[in-house]
Parts: structure tokens; C-alpha cells; sequence
């Protein structure tokens, strides 16, 4: 949607494009916007293989085919960290990078752990409503709106079948993949990292190896925000995107 340099979204972990629809049109004003569902999330196709080493080429290739010169790219966790793996296998790809609450290092299975388990023991055979589902996740996670978040990506594959749109077999067995570090190559990119104040993703003692890594990069933080921080403070995260890659 909209005129002007190409700018590509990448959502995050169990997200789809449809997470960034009122924001993209925000940015449609200033730029071409391409909202991306990643392999094995939204509308893409499930694979057999998720990594971030195939899911920056994935987005390489879209590049291409779309012809997209010199395109902004923006990325929320997992699509931020995509997008530090494209900078780094496709140097000079990008005209600027946005990374929203994602550090290049590891992450710890915990903090998904809950979740994962919640989705693979959900049962969509017996599960035959959406409120059953609901309940059902709201058993293991507590948080009313990761809970929402997730239901976001359930739909009805035929009018009796409720399906997930990301694939969680796949998610579930590629964890340690999609937790794993991006690679230790120095990033020239321009890059903007907005992190959440409120969030542990990226911390005070990350941001001198994040700036060694990153010599271009510009890190602003939103205080009162936590990971999700384009949800939480969506006017602030337009503007410095509009701010940061005119």
C-alpha cells in the first residue's frame, strides 16, 4: 500500500502481517509498505525448516521478485532479528534497518515454553469453538493478551474445522532455532533499534556489544513500553521510522 521508497514489515513469533495493518497504512503516507506473513505464519506456506538464515533469504527473494530498490526494512523480535540476518548475508540489500525490541544474542526457551506448550496440546479435533480454545490456552497462560494475540491466528479451515495459520508442530520442534543468536558479522546498515523500556530483550548490558556489532546504530528506547511496542506505542513508532529512513 501507498507511494514512495519500498518499506518491508516482518512480524514477530506466532504474528502474521495483520498485525501491522493500521500502522502500515500510517506509513502508507510516506512510503510503498509491504506487509510480510514469514514461512510458517499468516497466509505463507508451512515448510519442513525455520531458521533465520532461510527466512532472511525468504525475504531477499521477495525483494526481488517485487523489485523493491533500496527498501526500509522494519522487524518486531523474530522479524527484527530476520532482518539483522538479512544485513548481514545480503550486505548493501537494505537502505536502513528498524529492529523493534530484539537483540542479536540468544534467548532462553522459558519465556516460551508456557506457550508452546499450550498450542501443542491443543487439541483442534475436540477443541470445536473458539471460546473452547480460548479457555483452553487461558489454562496455561495467564496473560489475557498473549491469549488474544495468538486466537488472532486461528481460523476456520472448512466451516466444521478450526486450524492454526502458524505452524506449530514446526514452531514447537525449531525453538532453540528461532532463540538462537544472529551471527557475530559486523552490520554497516544504518540501523534503529527501538526498544520497550518496560521490556527485557534488550538491557543496559547488552547495548555496548549491540553498538560494537552495530557501528551505524541509533538506539532509542520508549520508557513506559514493554515488548510489544509498537501495540503500546504505536504514535511514537511511526514517527521515528518516518524520522529515521526518509
Amino acid at each position: 500500500m501507498g507511494t514512495g521508497r519500498p518499506l518491508v514489515v516482518l512480524h514477530g513469533l506466532f504474528g502474521s502481517s495483520d498485525n501491522w495493518n493500521s500502522i502500515g497504512k500510517a506509513w502508507a503516507d510516506d512510503f510503498e509498505v509491504v506487509l510480510v506473513d514469514q514461512r510458517d505464519h499468516g497466509r505463507s506456506p508451512h515448510t519442513d525448516r525455520i531458521t533465520y538464515a532461510l527466512m532472511a533469504d525468504d525475504v531477499a527473494a521477495l525483494i526481488a521478485d517485487l523489485g523493491l530498490n533500496g527498501p526500509v526494512l522494519v522487524g518486531h523480535s523474530m522479524g527484527g532479528k530476520t532482518g539483522m540476518v538479512l544485513a548481514q548475508r545480503h550486505p548493501g540489500l537494505l537502505h536502513r534497518l528498524v529492529v523493534i525490541d530484539m537483540g542479536p544474542r540468544e534467548y532462553p526457551p522459558h519465556r516460551h515454553a508456557h506457550i508452546l506448550q499450550a498450542l501443542t496440546t491443543c487439541d483442534l479435533e475436540r477443541l470445536r469453538t473458539r471460546k473452547e480454545v480460548e479457555d483452553h490456552l487461558s489454562t496455561l497462560i495467564r496473560e489475557p493478551g498473549v491469549v488474544q494475540f495468538l486466537l488472532k491466528s486461528l481460523y476456520w479451515s472448512t466451516p466444521e474445522q478450526l486450524a492454526w495459520r502458524f505452524n506449530v508442530p514446526l514452531l514447537a520442534h525449531d525453538i532453540h532455532d528461532i532463540l538462537a543468536a544472529a551471527g557475530p558479522e559486523e552490520v554497516r546498515t544504518p540501523t534503529l533499534f527501538i526498544r520497550g523500556g518496560q521490556s527485557d530483550y534488550i538491557t543496559r548490558e547488552d547495548l555496548p556489544q549491540l553498538r560494537e556489532q552495530f557501528p551505524r546504530a541509533q538506539v532509542e528506547t520508549i520508557d513506559y513500553a514493554g515488548h510489544w511496542v509498537h501495540v503500546q506505542a504505536p504514535d511514537e513508532v511511526i514517527g521515528l521510522v518516518r524520522a529515521f529512513a526518509p
